[in-house]
């Protein structure tokens, strides 16, 4: 299945438990072993943002149990934080229709949701990319949201890299791979860049300091070099013009 996306992977492995724990009434233990495919974690990063944790006063943004289970600030980019914000409040006002239809809740981290019961609904805790359907959760009877699935990114940026005519490949963590290298092309320490994208170890930041590297002067090829000469050589023998 090496050629099958990790969540359709992890899809068909919860398929196949739900129908011999609850249908044939059969526990397979050996399934409990079966290691599930990674998913893209810095995509969902992005996806699993909650409203509480982008601070536009500050320009910054918080994630919250990251790759490696860490959380990190990294920057909110002010040639973007208008269009977030609107798209934002787009979500408020989708949130408000949901808590008039007894919807509105989401998933909360770890036993937050024991612990404070009703902050499901709370506007702070509320996705920042939400899905585009409402699910009703079997364990809690209530009816969620849950943030996009990140094929629809995926999709998305795939698209847009079509419609404009770029020849490389491009995805999601090409994004990443240029906010680090414009960061070191602007002059900014190796630190602070391992900082942002929360890299454990420098060494794994290091790997974007090829790009400050200089470039080697190109030397003029044999062909560029001919048509030069033969140009001034022209240039040189052009007649005068007649005297008056």
């Amino acid at each position: 299945m090496s050629s099958v996306a990790a969540s359709t992977q992890n899809q068909a492995l919860c398929a196949l438990l739900f129908l011999y724990r609850r249908v044939l009434g059969t526990e397979l233990p050996w399934l409990d072993d079966l290691v599930r495919a990674k998913r893209p974690a810095r995509l969902l990063e992005c996806l699993r943002l909650r409203v509480k944790d982008v601070d536009f006063a500050r320009n910054e943004i918080i994630v919250r149990a990251g790759k490696g289970d860490r959380d990190r600030r990294t920057m909110l980019p002010v040639a973007l934080k208008d269009a977030l914000a609107r798209f934002v409040e787009v979500v408020r006002r989708q949130h408000g229709r949901d808590l008039i239809a007894d919807a509105g809740w989401v998933a909360l981290p770890h036993a937050l949701g024991r612990k404070y019961p009703n902050a499901g609904r709370e506007w702070g805790w509320q996705w920042v990319f939400p899905a585009t359907r409402i699910h009703l959760d079997a364990g809690s009877g209530q009816r969620r949201r849950h943030h996009l699935h990140e094929s629809v990114l995926q999709r998305a940026v795939r698209e847009a890299v079509l419609r404009a005519g770029i020849p490389k490949h491009a995805g999601c963590h090409t994004f990443r791979h240029s906010f680090a290298t414009h960061l070191l092309e602007d002059g900014h320490d190796i630190r602070t860049i391992q900082e942002l994208l929360g890299h454990r170890d420098v060494r794994t930041t290091m790997v974007y300091t090829h790009v400050l590297q200089p470039r080697r002067h190109e030397p003029c090829r044999p062909i560029a070099r001919d048509r030069s000469i033969a140009s001034r050589d022209r240039q040189s023998v052009r007649p005068r013009p007649a005297a008056a």
